[in-house]
């Protein structure tokens, strides 16, 4: 199975051959191309031309983060599996009003759903979760009647902002309070936590579009505008609180990041880069973990799930089935 590939130093990434390495001050790691599926640079890291014509002929990603953790940009090699006939069904759905809503209103129950199968999961383990479920059940009746993805979006924001006032009963650290979504800076522990672990999720889901015939730019619960890329973020929706959530539950309550690990720096917090690596691993790990896939009758990791996700997606556009969101049951 191909690899993720994260890099946190300071060095240059250099081809040799047909293969690559990443050189340092401290010297050489050989990285086997064929092994990999996509690296994602944290640390200040150059490479020029040569390597660049490498990633594209053996069809590998370069995510790259700025020192706050913050998503950059991605080096998106040429396409080898676009389709015109997908892209044309790709834009005839977000052009079509009722037929990119049908599609929205997937996404946004999608993540309704596995919310509140996280609320669930811990309500069952003894955090008073009754309320929280309550409360985005009755938001989430709205979702039918929505007329436009605009509405939606209102619906989805106050599932969220319902679903995020539990985090404390769950989290139950005095060190970690959510009190409120903030972003570029986070001004708090969580939600630094939360913004590098979506920005890492949307750009694993890039990755995974890209081993697709889908067009990342066209999204449809995300409007397609100047962004560079928003299928990757409906996609994420639906899997941000099985992943993304629950892993800051668990390093959090397994004491592997704690309020040490955060420094102040230009008018919100920045995780320093144990912390940052201890996070990164955990997540890829979950990546790679395994579930019982109840159709397919086998196991497949979360990484595959995504890709399943992508390709249920395909066969909605062209006509062959009607798309139906993943949800957890665990």
């Amino acid at each position: 199975m191909k690899k993720t590939i994260y890099i946190f130093s300071e060095g240059e990434l250099k081809r040799k051959d047909n293969t690559l390495f990443f050189e340092t001050n401290e010297g050489k790691r050989y990285l086997p191309i064929e092994d990999i599926n996509e690296i994602m640079i944290f640390g200040e890291v150059t490479f020029n031309k040569k390597l660049l014509e490498l990633m594209s002929q053996k069809e590998v990603l370069i995510h790259y983060f700025n020192y706050y953790g913050y998503y950059m940009g991605t080096f998106y090699p040429r396409e080898h599996l676009n389709a015109g006939y997908m892209i044309l069904k790709q834009a005839e759905h977000y052009q079509d009003a009722d037929k990119r809503l049908t599609l929205a209103k997937s996404f946004s129950m999608g993540a309704y759903r596995n919310i509140r199968q996280v609320l669930k999961y811990y309500n069952n383990r003894g955090k008073d979760l009754e309320n929280f479920i309550d409360t985005i059940e009755r938001l989430a009746l709205d979702v039918p009647d929505c007329k436009s993805v605009n509405s939606l979006m209102a619906v989805e924001g106050h599932i969220r902002e319902t679903y995020y006032k539990s985090f404390d009963e769950i989290i139950q650290n005095k060190d970690f309070k959510f009190k409120e979504r903030t972003r570029r800076p986070p001004k708090n522990e969580l939600n630094v936590l939360i913004s590098l672990g979506n920005s890492i999720l949307y750009t694993q889901i890039l990755s995974e579009i890209y081993k697709t015939h889908l067009d990342p730019r066209i999204g449809f619960l995300h409007a397609t505008n100047f962004r560079r890329f928003s299928l990757n973020l409906d996609i994420a929706e639906i899997f941000k609180p099985i992943i993304i959530d629950r892993l800051i539950f668990s390093v959090i309550d397994k004491g592997m990041i704690t309020k040490n690990d955060f420094q102040q720096e230009f008018g919100g917090l920045l995780l320093k880069d144990r912390a940052k690596k201890v996070f990164v691993e955990q997540l890829d790990k979950r990546l790679q973990s395994t579930i019982k896939h109840r159709e397919l009758s086998r196991n497949v990791s979360y990484r595959r799930l995504i890709r399943l996700e992508l390709y249920k997606l395909e066969k909605h556009l062209i006509g062959e089935k009607a798309y139906q969101p993943f949800v957890a049951r665990w």
